[in-house]
């Protein structure tokens, strides 16, 4: 992997600025939700162009705004469904504490450890759920196809076989993240940019992971 290229690649276009202006704007946006599903959808086709070896990865943003809002919004519905078990375990735990919290002291200690034991599975559920997820991402990007989210067996095959290059741009998108939030030190709106950015920093590294992953 060319972790360096990660964070370069951007500034290589000779059109970089107006795309990372436009795509902080509609990160601007995502406040709002509004701008969301373009941000995702953007950042998906970035990884497919890099998969696919475009020496220019970044898509221009006028070729197609309502594509990019579909693949965007896609993603979105996949994510949310993986995140739905871990939401439904919160809220029973919550509900069931809520019961045993109305009572005597005893009762208001079942409450605390069945509160906190629900935290702690929706905590552990929502850490998979951010490790496993790139690998369902990389293969929608390519394909488009919503399925691709619950081809369980592929995507755990695919992580298996590319553990390596995985972790590492796990490791290294997450710390592009930390360097993009510094944006916040120069102004609270720079750092709508900067966060930008880094999105794309992630994902170009898994287009490259997705790019040299060995066959199933």
């Amino acid at each position: 992997m060319d972790i360096g290229k990660a964070f370069t690649f951007t500034f290589e276009d000779e059109d970089w600025l107006p795309k990372i202006l436009v795509g902080g704007l509609f990160a601007l946006l995502s406040v709002v939700l509004i701008g969301v599903p373009f941000v995702y959808g953007y950042y998906l086709e970035t990884m497919k162009n890099v998969y696919l070896g475009n020496p220019r990865p970044l898509p221009k943003w006028g070729d197609g705004y309502d594509a990019l809002f579909t693949k965007g919004l896609k993603a979105i519905v996949g994510l949310v469904i993986w995140s739905l078990p871990g939401i439904l375990v919160a809220c029973l735990f919550g509900g069931l504490s809520g019961a045993a919290g109305s009572g005597s002291a005893a009762n208001q200690d079942t409450f605390n450890a069945v509160y906190w034991c629900g935290q702690c599975l929706s905590s552990l559920y929502s850490i998979a759920v951010y490790a496993i997820m790139p690998a369902a991402l990389m293969k929608f990007s390519v394909s488009g196809e919503i399925g691709e989210f619950f081809k369980f067996g592929e995507i755990f095959r695919f992580i298996s076989r590319n553990l390596g290059n995985y972790i590492i741009a796990i490791i290294v998108g997450w710390l592009a993240t930390l360097v993009g939030y510094v944006g916040i030190i120069g102004c609270l709106v720079g750092i709508v940019f900067t966060a930008f950015w880094s999105l794309l920093v992630g994902a170009h590294l898994y287009g490259q992971v997705y790019r040299l992953a060995k066959p199933a």
